[in-house]
Formats: C-alpha cells, structure tokens, sequence
C-alpha cells in the first residue's frame, strides 16, 4: 500500500473496505483504518504543530476527530478515498490552527500590544486564505490542491466531480490567474505598509512618539 508501484484501484479498493468496516462494525475496525492511516496523519500532524502555539496535543487530538468525521462521511465509490480522508483530517486541524493564531498574544502590561502570530508559507494556507477572502470557490481550491500539491492527475479529478478534462483544466487555469493576480496584489500592498511604517515619522519638538501610537495602527488599506 506505501509503495508508490501499487496501483490506484487498489489502494481505492482497500480503504472502502476498510471505510465500510469501520462505519458497520466500528471499534476494531475503525482502528485499524487510523492505523493505516497514521503515515498521513502523522505528517500532518507534525507539520501543524510546529506552528501551533499550544499544546501541540490539542492539534494532534483536532486532526484524528476530522479523520474519523471523514470515515463517517467520506463518498468510497468516488476514487482516492485516502486523499480525502486526509483532506478531512487537515482541514480539521487547520482550522484550530488558525483559531490559536487569531487568539491575542498575551504580553506584560509594560510592553505595547503585539500582533497575533501568523501562518507564512504553505501552499495549503494560501488556498485556505484564498478561499476566506473570495478569490476562491472551495471548489477551485481542491482543484488546485489536489491536482498541483497532492499528484492528483486532473482527468481523474474531473471524472470524481462529474465534468469533462478540459472543463477542468480551464477552470484551473482561469483560477490559477486570479490567484496570482491576488498574491501580487497583496505583496505590494504589504510592502507598501511597510514602507510608510518606516518612512514617516510625526515632527514636533515634544518626545517622539511612532506612528501608530500619534494615529493608530496604519491599515493597509491607507497604504
């Protein structure tokens, strides 16, 4: 099943029976499917935590429930059973990530308040910002999830989501536009930000004061 020769029928196989299993008989059977799973699970895991700023135990036990919310849920006749199990189970981790991150920072009453933490890098996140801030339909993003960061080839893709090849590959396209054309925008503005942050400061002949503390914090929109 690890190896990369086996066919895809039938690691499908496989994990509808064992899906089937766990949600007839459950107990054994459903672990024996985190048990099978737990390469997967263990990557995402490790990945999550290392940027969660709790206990990472808490992101661990949020990835094996969206595991076992997917066993419940997740459609075995469609193809690639695993990669959407581990897309359950990422999505569920992910989002109390992004929880923890959007929580204030505790800080000492003696310093200025700070910025809650964020999440750089991923490909996943940029979906996932993607998705919260319009420029992607969900739809787009597991389109570009699956077919670019997880192997996916797109006329399996398009064949689990009743459309034709080329229909998919066009709607990956014009996505794949609008989400470049998002992430450049957005890089200029932040820079921009950061320039005005630097560059202005309030003259008077009284103590200094920055910026933020003369006006408040500069917004990017003012940027």
């Amino acid at each position: 099943m690890l190896q990369r020769r086996c066919p895809r029928r039938t690691r499908d196989a496989v994990w509808a029976h064992l899906v089937q299993c766990a949600r007839e008989e459950g107990a054994s059977w459903t672990m024996a499917c985190v048990g099978m799973a737990l390469p997967a699970l263990a990557g995402i895991c490790r990945w999550l935590a290392a940027r969660y700023p709790g206990d990472p135990y808490d992101v661990h036990a949020e990835v094996l429930a969206g595991f076992l919310e997917g066993l419940a849920t997740v459609d075995v006749e469609r193809p690639r059973v695993l990669v959407r199990l581990r897309w359950a189970a990422y999505r569920r981790g992910f989002a109390a990530l992004s929880e923890a991150l959007r929580a204030p920072v505790p800080v000492s009453p003696r310093f200025c308040s700070a910025p809650p933490q964020r999440p750089w890098g991923h490909p996943d996140l940029v979906l996932a910002r993607a998705v919260r801030e319009g420029v992607l339909s969900r739809t787009e993003a597991d389109l570009i999830g699956a077919t670019r960061l997880d192997g996916q080839a797109v006329t399996d893709w398009a064949a689990s989501h009743r459309t034709t090849a080329p229909a998919a590959y066009k709607a990956r396209r014009r996505a794949e536009y609008r989400l470049v054309a998002f992430l450049r925008g957005r890089t200029r503005t932040e820079g921009q930000a950061a320039r005005v942050r630097t560059v202005v400061r309030p003259v008077s002949s009284r103590p200094r004061r920055s910026v933020e503390n003369f006006c408040g914090p500069v917004s990017k929109s003012g940027a």
